[in-house]
């Protein structure tokens, strides 16, 4: 392989490089951040809602009605049913490598051939999660220090819902934001027993009523000349007011209506979920992410927008939005640790490298590699589609003394050929020609050790595969480094041109040969200690007899 035509193109491997570092730098900028990089979901939660059902009545009508179609679902694996008071909910998990996306149409269409749900019974809801998925932020609502209001955790959820929440779920990256704490609207109904019997109705008659009168439907379309006309009868309540004028009877040529046998009043469900912050009532909100995106940004893209809200929203009700809790925080200082490794690493990777090749200019020649390395392995990370976790910076950590590896032996094949008297530029392609087939067969041994965790498909193989790109990447890049940016940079630096030792060379010779004589005793008073411990255990064991063979109370 001729090197001499590729390292006279100084300019040329200059410009990629610069190119490689901008892309790099980019890919950085653009790899979403996170705790740990995201896994595969493979379980898909089917949840029906009946209001007021008890356990056994949901497992008879809803459970068994959906285990029958659903068990046919190609490729499940498992099935999990429980019934709960007013829910039903099943867990479907498929095996690794089954397309989540077609196994949710599957579920919905097998869902669909359900015909036999009861009166009052909710659509099925079909729902995937992952670990990734998770709240990664929680605010608290509460009443301000100078607040003297009462408040009504009720009214304060309506408020919420209807002004705080969707503003939060405007911010870029943010899915879903959940309202805890307080109860949801709801129409109450109280129907009065005597006035009902008295009128000669049931509860089933007010029921037949309400579904028949609260509903918008179709009556089709009506040509008159040149024009149509499209019919539609509207039927849907839009007041409180408009339910007790309901019609639900005729008795003896008077309407009863639903005011004569029942109140009707804006309310809300039963409050089940209780939220409080040092001792007073709040709501909580918890915030989850879109997936793919990024957790630092979405935190510093909420942060102005909460304080937004405070000032725009609640302060005016005496009401305050506070942040509780911020798993954010967690991965900022794991991220931020890892950067820290990684510069430690790298600057005794390059204290390593000075002291054996003892030339500032070598080193530098050497060092080089370490950041284009670094930069390559996030442009292989975002290329793979994979995030900036914990994991993932640790192979970057990993890879920093391994991409030096090459470049040590191309810089110690150039200084050889630099010491036999070549020029400069000789030296560097004789150099490299003579170990680009070594440092080949060294990336690519290294790499194809790393490849078989992007064939794992289950949990260790999601989670490990970031460390296997992020090394690979580096390697790879390291090697391209060593046999083109380092010989032409060696071909233009002065190093190694002499076999006389410099008085630096001569003050580390001294010190190398004196560690190595501390080592060599060290190692014989080790052996030697070694030896007796192991020649007594031996004489210990041969010359206890075995517990059968002892007398009687020893």
């Amino acid at each position: 392989m001729g090197f001499a035509p590729i390292l006279r193109q100084g300019n040329l491997i200059a410009v990629a490089v610069l190119i490689v570092c901008v892309l790099g730098i980019t890919a950085a900028l653009r790899v979403p951040v996170q705790m740990i990089p995201d896994l595969e979901v493979r379980t898909i939660t089917v949840d029906t809602r009946w209001p007021g059902a008890t356990p056994q009545d949901v497992e008879k009508e809803i459970l068994i009605e959906q285990e029958q179609y659903l068990r046919t679902l190609p490729n499940l694996s498992r099935m999990v049913a429980s019934a709960s008071t007013g829910r039903a909910t099943i867990e479907l998990e498929f095996p690794f490598g089954v397309d989540i996306n077609e196994a949710l149409i599957r579920t919905n269409n097998a869902l669909s051939q359900v015909s036999g749900y009861p009166e009052n019974v909710d659509d099925p809801a079909l729902t995937t999660s992952s670990f990734s998925d998770n709240a990664f932020m929680y605010f608290r609502i509460g009443k301000r220090a100078d607040s003297s209001i009462n408040l009504d955790l009720d009214m304060m959820r309506d408020h919420v819902e209807d002004y705080v929440r969707p503003r939060m779920e405007r911010v870029a990256g943010v899915a879903f934001v959940e309202v805890g704490g307080g109860a949801q609207r709801q129409v109450r109904i109280e129907v009065d027993p005597r006035r009902l019997a008295e009128r000669g109705l049931s509860l089933t008659d007010v029921r037949d009523a309400l579904r028949a009168r609260n509903v918008d439907s179709s009556g089709g379309d009506l040509d008159a000349g040149k024009r149509r006309y499209l019919l539609r009868t509207v039927g849907r309540f839009g007041e409180v007011e408009d339910i007790d004028t309901l019609i639900v009877a005729e008795r003896d040529g008077a309407l009863v209506r639903l005011a004569d046998v029942a109140s009707v009043q804006l309310d809300h469900f039963e409050r089940r979920d209780l939220a409080f912050y040092n001792g007073t009532p709040s709501l909580n909100l918890s915030i989850r992410r879109e997936s793919g995106s990024n957790v630092i940004q979405i935190k510093y893209a909420m942060l102005p927008e909460v304080e937004r809200i405070n000032a725009e929203v609640l302060a005016p009700i005496g009401l305050v939005m506070t942040l509780s809790s911020d798993d954010a925080r967690y991965v900022e200082d794991s991220v931020a640790n890892v950067w820290v490794n990684l510069a430690l690493g790298a600057l005794l990777a390059t204290l390593v490298m000075f002291a054996f090749l003892r030339s500032a200019k070598a080193t530098l020649t050497g060092v080089i590699a370490i950041p284009i390395c670094t930069i390559a392995a996030f442009i292989g990370l975002l290329l793979a589609g994979r995030t900036l976790n914990v994991i993932s910076m640790a192979g970057v950590a990993f890879a920093i003394g391994m991409t030096v590896d090459n470049t040590i032996v191309v810089l110690e094949s150039i200084d050889q050929a630099r010491r036999r008297g070549r020029e400069r530029f000789e030296a560097a392609v004789e150099g490299v020609s003579r170990v680009w087939k070594a440092v080949l067969a060294s990336t690519m041994t290294t790499v194809l050790v790393f490849a078989p965790i992007l064939f794992i498909e289950e949990e260790a193989g999601q989670l490990y595969s970031d460390i296997a790109i992020a090394i690979s990447a580096s390697i790879l890049a390291s090697m391209l480094v060593a046999v083109t940016v380092v010989p032409a940079l060696s071909a233009r630096l002065a190093f190694g041109t002499s076999d006389a030792p410099t008085p630096g060379e001569a003050w580390f010779d001294r010190f190398a040969a004196r560690i190595a004589w501390l080592t060599a005793g060290a190692t014989r008073r080790l052996v030697v200690l070694a030896s007796t411990v192991a020649a007594a255990t031996l004489a210990l064991i041969t010359l206890t007899p075995p517990a059968e063979y002892l007398p009687e109370g020893e």
